[in-house]
């Protein structure tokens, strides 16, 4: 079930639910079309994905438990609850709620990732620690 948050945003937003297909389609176009890697959300068996555009939330409902994910290129750990949400706008996602990323032994909440206008090659992750790391947005394509 969607959370408080979400339902807080859904009047007037853009919601696709059911299809997987459909819903993970939308979700890479909505990266694609913010400046961000396609690649970036690789969720599994997404359930509902919901933009509102006036406000820039976005969220995505998976069905089953959470996904770890490993971006081979760059060698990171990702983790990404049943739910995700983040606001939305053009080259970056910020306030993200259900992404955690693996530094040696601690999972890290992220909390923006985003990418510079002077380095559009280049994707900053950046943490509720205050840390941040940048990487090739290569590392981040479909399929990675």
């Amino acid at each position: 079930m969607a959370s408080q948050a979400i339902e807080s945003h859904r009047t007037g937003a853009e919601i696709i639910a059911g299809d997987d297909a459909i819903c993970r389609k939308k979700s890479v176009q909505l990266l694609e079309e913010l400046g961000l890697p396609k690649g970036l959300l690789p969720l599994e068996d997404i359930q509902e994905f919901g933009y509102n555009r006036e406000t820039g939330f976005m969220w995505l409902v998976q069905r089953k438990k959470k996904v770890e994910h490993t971006f081979k290129k760059i060698k990171q750990t990702v983790s990404y609850a049943t739910e995700v949400t983040a606001f939305a706008e053009k080259g970056k996602l910020r306030k993200i709620t259900g992404v955690k990323t693996k530094e040696l032994m601690l999972w890290l909440s992220v909390v923006e990732v985003y990418v510079h206008d002077a380095s559009p090659g280049k994707v900053t992750f950046k943490t509720g620690t205050g840390l941040s790391d940048t990487f090739d947005a290569t590392a981040f394509a479909l399929g990675e």
